[in-house]
């Protein structure tokens, strides 16, 4: 460290914002005023917050809400939501920010804060660690009896986030189609929204899990094919076009298709691709480097390119940004529309792939045009210590057609590739590999995740 320089201040925001286990591990109501306290002295303006289907929600978003206040921070409350709702919010609104009481797809004891920009974009790092430097200097703008902020309910973000979609869609196409589907919300935010959306697009639908509890009682949030055994049931039962389920606040969607398979969030990403790029005759689609060569072989199908970042969605989203692109998203369901918003959005993930299929088939036969790979995921211990070593001594030894080293080391050898890429959370590196067979695939993820613990050990 330089003279003279302060160390930098402990990270508090994951790549989603801060989580933690509710009154456990910090994720509690000291906690949660003293960064509100922290990103209202930052924000230094009007405030929308919103929550997703969480137990602990009242209370952390009040905890929040008394330290935006106590920075002078007037507070716009959105209520239950999806996050997607409160960033189109944010951004129809022009305030300072926002604020997301959310945990995602973490299990119901966890709970998080999840920091949203002007734009309605997921908060860059850059502002984050502004924030965390405040919270831990506890530099906090204190107002004057006569300053503090005050809150107020904003009860139309929902309709105003469905009017957004529906006005960027092909709606006469849609109800046309006369289409049926299976909807599972997951018991989450999405229960308040997509139903609504449908019946506005003349869709007709069935529902699962579509009333809002903290308990997930359903399933756990995160749509894993485990997680989606009811939808996909129902989707081969009841002769449904397709079927798809949300996560817990909704800014992800996984499909299944009229045949009732599972689609992992790498084919709704490429099949969203090659129909972007088809509409405005080619161009640039972003994803990270973790998605598969089923995404770049969709897009130039239709003419288009892709380009890729490190992993995380806010990464993605702001490359889309300066790139122009004309659609994104990783390969978790996780899809960005930059005609509505630059955020993963899982509505509207939704309602463009019924438009898709209202336009162009069905929907098990468009995936089948689109060329498939097998994936493998492992995983293995390395100290945090050694992790930038091993990443050097790897890249400096790799054998393969190209390697990349954008986020991790990513070896490409003719139609397969191999991503070694380390946790920035837990002393461990994640293996992942795709090639044309999962015989194929493993044996590459497994020899390099012995690869990874011969440096680790040497």
């Amino acid at each position: 460290m330089k003279a003279g320089k302060a160390p930098a201040a402990p990270r508090l925001f994951g790549t989603n914002g801060v989580r933690g286990v509710v009154n456990t591990q910090g994720m509690d109501c000291e906690f949660a005023m003293r960064l509100g306290l922290a990103i209202g002295t930052y924000m230094k303006g009007t405030v929308m917050i919103g929550t997703d289907a969480r137990t602990s929600n009242d209370m952390l978003r009040s905890a929040c809400s008394a330290g935006l206040m106590a920075s002078g921070c007037d507070v716009l409350d959105c209520g239950l939501v999806p996050t997607p709702t409160l960033q189109y919010a944010v951004k129809m609104n022009k305030v300072a920010g926002g604020v997301m009481i959310t945990a995602s797809h973490n299990p119901p004891e966890f709970n998080g804060i999840k920091c949203i920009d002007p734009d309605g974009t997921e908060m860059a790092r850059s502002n984050e660690e502004r924030i965390e430097a405040l919270y831990h200097s506890m530099s906090f703008r204190r107002a004057e009896w006569s300053g503090l902020g005050r809150t107020r309910t904003y009860n139309t973000a929902i309709e105003e986030y469905i009017d957004g979609i529906v006005s960027r869609l092909d709606t006469a196409a849609i109800r046309k189609a006369k289409l049926r589907v299976a909807v599972d919300c997951s018991n989450g935010a999405a229960s308040f929204v997509t139903p609504r959306l449908l019946e506005r697009l003349g869709v007709r639908y069935v529902t699962l899990n579509a009333d809002p509890n903290g308990a997930f009682p359903g399933h756990n949030s995160e749509p894993t094919p485990d997680n989606t055994k009811d939808i996909v049931d129902l989707v081969k039962a009841g002769g449904f076009d397709l079927g798809f389920v949300h996560d817990g606040d909704a800014d992800r969607t996984i499909f299944v298709d009229d045949r009732g398979r599972y689609m992992y969030g790498d084919r709704s990403l490429a099949l969203v691709a090659h129909y972007a790029c088809l509409e405005k005759r080619g161009g640039l689609v972003v994803t990270s480097v973790g998605s598969s060569m089923c995404v770049e072989d969709a897009a130039k199908l239709a003419g288009g390119r892709v380009e890729y970042t490190m992993v995380g969605s806010p990464i993605v989203a702001r490359a889309m940004m300066d790139s122009g692109a004309v659609f994104g998203g990783e390969e978790n369901g996780g899809l960005i529309f930059p005609e509505l918003q630059y955020c993963r959005d899982g509505a509207m993930s939704a309602a463009k792939v019924l438009e898709i299929v209202a336009k162009h088939g069905r929907l098990s036969d468009l995936l089948d045009r689109i060329p498939s790979y097998a994936q493998y995921k492992t995983k293995t211990k390395c100290p945090d210590d050694r992790k930038q070593d091993v990443m050097r001594a790897l890249a400096a030894t790799a054998k393969g057609d190209r390697v990349d080293t954008t986020d991790g080391v990513k070896i490409f050898s003719g139609k397969s590739w191999v991503l070694v890429r380390p946790s920035g959370t837990e002393p461990i590196f994640r293996v992942f590999s795709e090639a044309r067979t999962p015989e194929e695939a493993k044996d590459i993820a497994e020899s390099y995740k012995k690869r990874v613990e011969e440096l680790v050990a040497g």
